[in-house]
């Protein structure tokens, strides 16, 4: 009997891009290529985040390098997708929290623009070049939980992120023909330097622990095989969909 053979999660020769990659959630997944073997290029903003990051997965024996990159410029971020990746995630994302009625339209603006306006063009960019190059390319953009239920003075942010789904949903049905798949990562809350003082708040702390039924605080490591996953052969017939890891919080 020939056994089926399990297919590789190894990215070794591939080359990926990762934004937001300078903290938290970012800064995992681009150590998570890395560890598997890709070639990662850094992408944030500031460059001393970034340099540390990139630093670390050098002296630890891996390969990266960093780019300054604010992907809300379009034209900046047209030029950088010219060269094509085999891996593009994007993990560049921010939140204005505040309830409904006092959102403040230079906040909605500011928080489309990152998290959904760049993240579009993004991903558009990139599918050209890997189309361009005849690529079998993965785009993976870090979603929420808050993209498939709703949550108290998360309004703008769960909107953006409700709108990430849709989208990858339409262009993983236009770009399958090109064998370039799109998913996304959908996280609970996870414990970075952003997040600690949401978890600072003892009665939203309490609310978070009743909502995730494993009972902790997701890490950034829980997130690192879902990426490594879909950017390797053992997703291959994976695109349009997401992976919740969430501890539970949304089955209930």
């Amino acid at each position: 009997m020939i056994l089926p053979l399990l297919p590789s999660f190894s990215l070794k020769g591939k080359r990926a891009l990762v934004t937001g990659a300078s903290s938290g959630i970012g800064q995992a997944c681009a150590a998570a290529m890395a560890q598997s073997g890709a070639k990662v290029i850094c992408a944030a903003r500031g460059i001393d985040l970034l340099d540390k990051t990139v630093s670390a997965i050098n002296s630890n024996g891996y390969d990266a390098e960093a780019l300054v990159l604010d992907q809300t410029d379009l034209f900046a971020l047209e030029k950088v997708m010219e060269k094509p990746y085999d891996i593009v995630i994007n993990s560049a994302g921010m939140a204005r929290h505040s309830p409904a009625f006092d959102t403040t339209p230079e906040n909605f603006d500011a928080v489309m623009n990152l998290n959904l306006r760049s993240a579009y063009f993004l991903s558009v960019y990139a599918a050209k070049a890997m189309k361009a190059s005849k690529i079998s390319g993965s785009i993976i953009h870090i979603s929420s939980q808050m993209g498939h239920v709703g949550g108290i003075d998360r309004t703008v942010y769960s909107s953006s992120k409700h709108a990430i789904e849709g989208m990858v949903k339409s262009m993983a049905i236009e770009w399958g023909s090109f064998d370039i798949r799109i998913n996304t990562i959908c996280p609970t809350f996870i414990r970075t330097p952003l997040t600690e003082k949401t978890f600072e708040n003892i009665e939203m702390a309490q609310l978070i622990n009743q909502k995730i039924k494993l009972g902790r605080i997701g890490e950034v490591e829980d997130i690192m095989g879902a990426a490594v996953y879909l950017a390797s052969d053992a997703s291959s017939m994976v695109t349009g969909t997401h992976m919740i890891i969430d501890g539970g919080w949304t089955a209930g």
